[in-house]
């Protein structure tokens, strides 16, 4: 009887510890279920490296090409003159190599310049050319900024009408040759390929690419090499010739353009000649475009343009009834495109115009050089939210506080110039003179290399 005694005890002792544990299981699980799970978590790893900058390479067009003054050669180029260069390259070693230039009679001038890193500094070099022509048939101002060669670029401007003698200018500074596709957008619809032979310059006449498209717009895109791109345009009313250019590439399509510094001024009746001509392609979609003109000095310009775009055909419109002087003109579309505006001046009896790009956003350093030839104006404009206080570094030293949505005009003497600003703004120059017109927006420097983020 005892033992059946402490048998039913321990059995009962059993039954309470295992009710226990069971219990404590219970709380257990349902404590888990409230709290808070355990999280694993992983930071990648990484690092932040600024690259090694390079050499910054610019290429310059030399000679201006007078085209048809042999009436036995119609299609022969001859220099009609050599522009002055001016060239600033700070603490930088620069060196020079001269680009062939075979298919012009006399040409000289086209060159590369090369500054070279020192310390791991990249070197901000920067350079233009400009010249003055006052011949029976090329008369008038041009002046241009040596840039970089890039893989492509888009020409908007030019015309293949009767009274235009307007050439493409197709620079290749590499050691290797370069392949270009030429895509004009028209009325038509027309393509090209041509070779650039290494350290080799090549001139086209826009007749021989676009045929006598009034208003073509040119893609070009370069393989195996990068080259450089630019028109060289004349023109020719009557017996009269009325001015001279040469127009850069543009970079990509975009929804949103600003173009700084567009000269307007007085229209006689009946002549729109000396108003603004804004020329617009939407390459692959239709869109829609609202043009908007201010003052750029902050004035309020003139009411809304809107142009509906068929996607690749180029579209003009002449901005009227705005007022004399420098206008930014601002350009919001549906779908990307690519736009360009041609200024003229007049006085007393010459005439003289220019193609302005738009200005990209900028932050950094900026090297630019500004040539002799006419007086010159920097166009600021600061889009953004915040103020952007700007410095100015050169013969025309100040530092300019832009506040939001702010404009600012600055008076600009011949030589080098360095833009500094740590937040984002547009930038443009232009010349302008009695009977003289040039201008081009600011770019960033090819040798600029901005910090990025490595994970393995």
């Amino acid at each position: 009887m005892k033992q059946r005694t402490i048998h039913l005890a321990a059995t009962g002792a059993r039954i309470a510890t295992g009710a226990a544990v069971a219990t404590a299981c219970v709380l257990g699980v349902a404590a888990s279920v409230a709290a808070p799970w355990p999280v694993l978590q992983s930071t990648p790893a990484s690092t932040t490296v600024t690259p090694m900058p390079g050499d910054s390479t610019i290429v310059c067009n030399g000679s201006f090409r007078a085209l048809g003054r042999d009436s036995s050669r119609a299609d022969l180029l001859v220099s009609a003159g050599v522009p002055r260069l001016r060239l600033d390259a700070g603490d930088h070693q620069t060196s020079t190599a001269p680009l062939q230039m075979p298919d012009v009679l006399g040409g000289e001038g086209a060159q590369s310049i090369t500054g070279a890193v020192s310390d791991r500094t990249a070197p901000l070099i920067s350079a233009s050319e400009s010249l003055t022509l006052d011949d029976e048939d090329l008369r008038g101002f041009a002046a241009a900024p040596c840039r970089e060669a890039t893989m492509r670029s888009w020409l908007v401007g030019g015309d293949g009408s009767t009274g235009s003698s307007d050439v493409i200018v197709l620079s290749n500074p590499a050691d290797v040759p370069a392949t270009v596709d030429l895509n004009v957008y028209g009325s038509q619809k027309a393509s090209t390929v041509r070779i650039v032979q290494p350290k080799t310059q090549m001139t086209l006449s826009l007749a021989s690419v676009a045929g006598s498209e009034p208003r073509p717009v040119i893609e070009v895109i370069a393989s195996g090499a990068p080259v450089r791109a630019a028109m060289q345009s004349a023109h020719v009313r009557t017996l009269d010739a009325v001015g001279i250019d040469v127009q850069d590439g543009t970079g990509g399509a975009q929804e949103s353009l600003r173009l700084l510094g567009v000269q307007s001024q007085p229209i006689t009746e009946g002549d729109d000649s000396t108003g603004i001509l804004l020329r617009i392609l939407a390459p692959a979609d239709d869109a829609t475009a609202t043009v908007r003109v201010r003052g750029a000095a902050g004035a309020a310009g003139s009411d809304e343009y809107t142009v509906e775009l068929t996607s690749g055909v180029p579209a003009e419109i002449s901005l009227t009834g705005i007022p004399a002087g420098a206008q930014d003109v601002e350009i919001d579309a549906t779908a990307p495109i690519v736009a360009a505006a041609r200024q003229a001046v007049r006085a007393e009896g010459r005439e003289d115009f220019s193609w302005m790009l738009p200005a990209p956003q900028l932050s950094g350093t900026v090297p630019f050089t500004v040539p002799a030839g006419a007086a010159a104006t920097l166009y600021l404009r600061n889009t953004g939210f915040d103020p952007v206080s700007v410095t100015l570094e050169g013969p025309s030293g100040q530092t300019i506080e832009l506040p939001a949505d702010g404009v600012e005009t600055v008076s600009l003497r011949a030589g080098g110039h360095r833009l500094r600003t740590e937040g984002a703004v547009h930038a443009a120059v232009g010349l302008l003179g009695d009977g003289a017109i040039a201008g081009w927006p600011l770019w960033s420097p090819p040798a600029t290399q901005k910090p990025i983020v490595v994970r393995p």
